[in-house]
């Protein structure tokens, strides 16, 4: 190193010294003020210096998995243990799939086991605020969002053990043959953007605390599945973690982790299955109570046809390279954008999108399928490190934005790991703009935010996909090709004669661009007879299949009245377009009481009604999660002023002082101003 690089760098460590040293101070007074106005984003977890106070009260976590077909039912039970010396309030947020109805929960002290009910969500906080004013012990399980969901215990006393059930059920969708059951152990951090919401505040528990990376919580894992099916199982495998899998018989089997050391709760769950024969379980399954009927009607597709002749199409890659993509994530994205834009044909076009605080756009107009052109794709791509916020929407603002070209077939493609908030916003626009392009998604990572990368697919008439593994993403890559050249069904109708169905979901089919069923849950009026007839078109022509109803499987099927419920609340809220409407929250609030289960308006509520702590004197603990494997440290967001945050801020804006060339690199890199000014777009 040259005489002036040391002397720069030994000015830049004496910057740094004297900035952690002369540190001004804050008065309580002004850190009041500043904690009011503070944007509630991830931080890390800091150990509390309060003496007798437990800071990771969540203990254990076990799940149970029964698979029976195509439902799964799900037991979780939580386990929450006071080993301090001072009574705790306890609160934990955690996932679930986007598929799932939680219609169950129980809570255990001692030996007093209390049922929860089902309540408004107004309701049920005014009576856990009041239990806990009171000193009694009460639990509250309320939905944040369709996937993520608050676990709230109020006095815990010292020496306690708090149990939590909750049950869950789910339907499983298999795509070309294959089944997957995935359970989401952690919620990955997410962005804060500058939206408020219509009373200008933020969700409190948006401020959740996370571990260091690598940093994992003492408290156990366990998965526990067991998987039966009428067929052989043909293939039984975990991608994500190492298990033990037991066989019963040809068709049931056990699935359990192999190590139990080896911690399970920072990454998805993922089991996938095949079954001999019959790929796809097909058919019609009704069930009657004295309240209603309900039916679920699962199809087959047709094979896949391979098209002779394939319309031109754009491809508009919106590429996350924000904070929480650096390292692995990036890397896996990288490499699946390197092989989507490289097998493009030569009459396509595409377009490049890399947006995390801001967004940069490769060109004006989308351009041929080049050599040149993907080059230059390639290259903008590989400069990527990740680093800022994640602004999705306006990336996808402008992609909408880009000049269309006549007779092309448009597609919008956003690589994520989804760690935002604002879902809402992004499938509204998604909705608005439903008709100028189909839209697709790639989730990255081992914590993925399926709400939102599915909720795009679904949204704008496309498929969803998770790449967990570099190695995967050729592979995805591919399949990604074969879906969108060649959709399996279009224009799909489905027509009933004879059969009085009603309150029918979904209420319109998108195009099916994966080898998966159409799957129809409604109910109905009257006797069970009559036909439900399918058609839709492919490329060989027009496809048609008709069902007897009097071929159904009826008997206890309990279940499709949740995945009813589950699936009419799914149109209403999770990607709905209106989920402010009084009617909507109205029928939503409604569906809940009626099915008990959680909703965006109604929580679950359980109390111990013995006043257990009569000074109501105890300390709330928010529980750390351990961050996603393989995200890294710069997906938490510091608050400008906190400690950690401010010497990185700092430290990074004097390397940039004392070293401009590698500043000059930063920024060409960040932005690349030639490029964008010879495009005429805005940086």
């Amino acid at each position: 190193m040259k005489t002036k690089n040391y002397k720069r760098l030994l000015c830049l460590l004496t910057a740094l010294c004297l900035f952690l040293g002369c540190a001004p101070a804050v008065h309580a007074e002004e850190a009041d003020a500043e904690e009011k106005d503070q944007t509630r984003a991830p931080y890390f977890y800091v150990e509390s210096e309060e003496v007798g106070v437990d800071s990771f009260p969540l203990k254990k976590t076990s799940v149970n998995v029964t698979i029976d077909g195509i439902i799964a039912d799900t037991y979780v039970v939580q386990t929450y243990a006071n080993e301090g010396a001072s009574p705790i309030n306890a609160s934990y947020v955690f996932p679930a799939s986007t598929r799932v109805t939680i219609h169950g929960m129980e809570m255990q002290v001692g030996n007093q086991r209390v049922t929860a009910v089902i309540k408004e969500k107004e309701e049920a906080e005014e009576e856990f605020e009041t239990a806990k004013s009171e000193g009694k012990t009460a639990s509250m399980l309320s939905e944040q969002k369709a996937n993520m969901f608050t676990m709230d215990v109020a006095n815990i006393m010292p020496g306690d053990e708090v149990r939590i059930e909750l049950h869950y059920t789910e339907l499983i969708m298999p795509t070309d043959g294959t089944y997957q059951f995935v359970f989401p152990t952690v919620v990955g951090p997410r962005y804060v953007g500058p939206v408020l919401d219509d009373c200008g505040n933020r969700e409190e528990w948006n401020g959740m605390p996370y571990l260091p990376e690598g940093s994992l919580p003492e408290s156990a894992y366990d998965i526990n599945v067991n998987i039966t099916s009428a067929v052989p199982i043909a293939s039984l495998s975990s991608s994500t973690h190492d298990v033990k899998i037991d066989w019963k018989e040809k068709n049931a089997a056990q699935v359990t982790l192999a190590d139990q050391k080896d911690f399970a709760g920072n990454r998805d769950f993922v089991l996938d299955y095949k079954l001999n024969g019959e790929a796809i379980q097909t058919g019609l399954l009704m069930d009657s109570n004295e309240n209603e009927n309900v039916f679920m009607l699962m199809i087959q597709p047709p094979e896949r046809c391979t098209l002779e002749e394939i319309p031109p199409r754009e491809y508009i890659f919106v590429l996350d390279v924000s904070g929480s993509m650096s390292g692995f994530p990036l890397d896996t994205a990288k490499v699946l954008i390197r092989n989507l834009v490289s097998n493009l044909r030569e009459t396509d076009t595409f377009n490049l999108i890399l947006f995390s605080g801001t967004s940069y756009q490769m060109s004006r107009r989308s351009v041929p399928a080049t050599e040149e052109n993907i080059d230059k794709a390639i290259g903008l791509i590989d400069e990527q490190n990740g680093a800022g916020g994640t602004e999705l929407y306006e990336a996808l603002d402008d992609a909408l934005r880009i000049p269309e070209t006549a007779d092309t077939s448009r597609n919008i493609v956003v690589i994520s790991d989804g760690y935002i908030w604002g879902e809402s916003d992004v499938f509204q626009l998604i909705h608005e703009n439903q008709s100028d392009a189909d839209f697709f998604s790639f989730g990255i990572g081992y914590a993925v935010n399926r709400y939102l990368m599915e909720g795009i697919a679904k949204t704008g008439q496309g498929e969803s996909f998770v790449v967990m593994e570099e190695e995967e993403a050729a592979a995805v890559a591919e399949k990604f090709r074969t879906y969108i050249q060649s959709p399996v069904l279009t224009d799909i109708q489905v027509s009933f004669e004879g059969f009085d169905a009603y309150d029918v979901e979904p209420t319109a089919l998108p195009t099916l661009y994966a080898s998966k069923p159409i799957v129809l849950l409604g109910k109905w009026h009257g006797e069970a007879e009559g036909t439900i007839k399918v058609t839709g078109k492919t490329g060989n022509g027009t496809f048609t299949q008709e069902i007897p109803v009097t071929e159904a499987k009826s008997g206890s099927n309990d279940a499709l009245g949740y995945l009813w419920a589950r699936k009419r609340v799914e149109r209403l809220t999770d990607y709905g377009i209106s989920p402010s409407n009084p009617d909507v929250k109205e029928e939503v609030t409604q569906l809940g009481l009626n099915y008990h289960m959680i909703t965006p308006h109604t929580s679950f509520i359980a109390v111990i009604d013995i006043v257990r702590n009569p000074d109501a004197d105890s300390t709330d603990v928010d529980q750390p999660n351990p961050l996603p494997l393989g995200v890294s440290n710069l997906a938490v967001g510091y608050r400008i002023g906190s400690e950690p945050g401010e010497i990185i801020l700092f430290a990074a804006l004097v390397l940039m002082m004392f070293f401009p060339a590698l500043s000059k690199k930063i920024w060409k890199k960040k932005e690349h101003p030639a490029s964008a000014k010879a495009d005429g777009q805005k940086v």
